[in-house]
């Protein structure tokens, strides 16, 4: 009798663990010389790029990294921060790519939460860094064990700070990867569930928490970028979007994945994304909705129009005006709305466009594409359900339920926090906490955020976390934070305050600059309210805070009004 075709045992010789870094290898080998990747007057091919991640996690095995190690990597958009993404798990460890919006104080916490061995630190954030270490120092106490510093130079940047760095026994990452073997022989992991990567996210608690990631999701997210998207093999890539976030939305391994060439960016200006898609061929590149925003009112002297070519444009964040969908459109972008989070790998539900939308008039093209959308191809389940019993809500646009995700590219969970953990994946689900609808075409639609996120120029920002700064300002009562609309920056924070009795209230505009003032000495820059309410809180009969009256009050304000050089 023959055996039943499910009885076949699994053999070697047909099963390999899913990682994103085989990738590298198989760009080097298909295309050596094509160019991987290209930074002002630096470029290299695919071939060089795969010998420089190799060296690196040489050197880092040479310096005692292992599996299981953390490496924090504190850099805007450059080569290195792009390289550590292979090199770092190449040596069996796992890249920390660190926000370098976050204060010394924040950084100081994740980088002693994350236990990192090393730090690659770009010139420019040397000295962040190193506050962010004296802060960790006093912390332990005794117990604190100094990582290594390894400082990137970048010819952009004052060498000044690159000097100052080596002079506090930092060592240069160039002569750091000369200390390893462009032939090493890296090995993939043992198990395709092992760590790859792990970043912070701010939540509602007073900590960030560490979002862990395996290969296993990065391998199918790296793969299911260019197919959602139709990115064609060998596409030039601008690097808009910070490497940081969600170690680039995946979008640093699909690179190598389709040979396509990375065009990194220190800073996004309009005049430098218009001026490389000019001269550098660039064909897709992704965007928070305030680079958007940028775009449409950038002035004529630094916008290149009409554009030599159609380019994808992917934006996901707090969800895009569709005036500005429609004024992107008209200037020759095709623009992707994702949605997702740093637990999901990046964007895990995409608006994909269906073509009887191409009859319909402008506006509501955009209206439509507003939306939150449809899951991605390697995201196997995305639902919006009642949270009482689970059960998905019905497709009418008006009911309103929680987006909740199942599936290979959910996160493996925060690292050392078994509450947070038992909270987000409820009842066999990832909670996302936010509100959405689904409409009867089945795209979901966000209305609401149930933890009070505020997402400022594609960066969140927990209004709880904000308040509780706030708090300790001597003039303050009670405050509730909300997002208000922002021309610049889609969504900032607006703080409404209610002043304690022994505070003289009568020059209001004095004690907004002064709480702003008081802001920007406690918080990252772009936590600061721009906006302060004086006045009563609206709260329910018990006593809470009713921030739905909050908001609407904000957004009746209008948007905060876009800064003027």
């Amino acid at each position: 009798m023959e055996r039943d075709i499910d009885d076949l045992p699994k053999n070697p010789a047909n099963y390999a663990s899913l990682t994103p870094l085989r990738f590298l290898q198989r760009a080097a080998l298909v295309h050596p010389n094509r160019k991987s990747l290209i930074h002002g007057g630096v470029s290299y091919t695919w071939h060089q790029t795969y010998r420089r991640c190799r060296q690196l996690a040489s050197a880092l095995t040479k310096r005692g990294v292992v599996h299981g190690s953390t490496v924090a990597v504190i850099a805007p958009n450059i080569p290195a921060m792009y390289e550590a993404h292979f090199g770092v798990p190449m040596s069996g460890a796992v890249i920390n790519a660190v926000n370098v919006r976050l204060n010394a104080q924040t950084i100081g916490f994740l980088l002693g939460h994350s236990q990192s061995a090393v730090i690659m630190v770009d010139q420019e954030f040397f000295t962040l860094a190193e506050e962010a270490l004296k802060i960790m120092a006093d912390n332990e106490k005794g117990s604190f064990r100094r990582p290594i510093l390894i400082v990137i130079g970048d010819e952009n940047c004052d060498p000044k700070s690159l000097q100052y760095a080596l002079e506090q026994g930092a060592t240069e990452y160039e002569k750091f990867l000369e200390t390893g073997d462009p032939d090493f022989a890296w090995k993939p992991p043992q198990d395709e569930w092992h760590s790859i990567a792990l970043g912070y996210t701010s939540g509602t608690t007073a900590s960030p928490k560490g979002v862990v990631l395996h290969h296993r999701g990065a391998y199918l997210m790296a793969v299911s970028n260019p197919v959602i998207w139709n990115m064609s093999e060998g596409s030039v890539y601008l690097w808009t979007l910070p490497m940081f976030h969600c170690n680039g939305w995946c979008f640093t391994w699909t690179l190598a994945a389709i040979c396509g060439t990375n065009i990194c960016l220190r800073q996004v200006t309009a005049k430098g994304v218009y001026s490389a898609i000019a001269n550098l061929g660039v064909t897709h590149f992704c965007a928070a909705p305030v680079v958007l925003n940028t775009l449409v009112n950038a002035p004529k002297g630094d916008t290149i129009l009409p554009l030599p070519r159609i380019v994808h444009v992917m934006t996901a964040g707090a969800a895009p005006p569709p005036s500005v969908l429609l004024a992107m459109s008209r200037r020759g972008f095709k623009v992707a709305h994702t949605y997702g989070l740093s637990e999901t790998y990046g964007p895990s539900t995409i608006c994909a466009w269906k073509p009887e939308w191409d009859s319909l008039p402008p506006e509501e093209q955009a209206r439509l594409n507003a939306r939150q959308g449809v899951p991605y191809t390697a995201m196997e389940v995305v639902e919006v359900v009642d949270t009482q019993n689970m059960m998905p809500v019905p497709a009418d646009g008006k009911t309103v339920g929680e987006i909740v995700f199942r599936g290979n590219a959910v996160m493996k969970g925060y690292l050392k926090n078994p509450k947070a953990n038992k909270e987000a994946f409820a009842n066999g689900w990832y909670h996302s906490g936010d509100l959405a609808v689904k409409h009867p075409d089945g795209y979901i639609e966000i209305k609401d955020r149930s933890k009070d996120i505020i997402i400022s120029g594609g960066e969140n920002i927990s209004s709880v976390e904000v308040e509780n700064i706030l708090y300790q300002h001597p003039a303050i009562y009670e405050v509730s934070v909300v997002a208000r609309p922002d021309e610049q920056w889609g969504e900032s924070p607006c703080a409404f305050v209610t002043l304690k009795p022994n505070v003289d209230a009568s020059d209001q505009q004095r004690l907004a600059e002064e709480i702003m003032k008081f802001s920007r000495s406690k918080m990252p820059a772009y936590w600061v309210p721009k906006s302060v309410v004086f006045g009563e809180l609206p709260k329910t009969a018990t006593g809470k805070i009713q921030k739905h009256l909050l908001r609407a009050k904000a957004k009746e304000m209008g948007p905060v009004k876009r800064s003027r050089m």
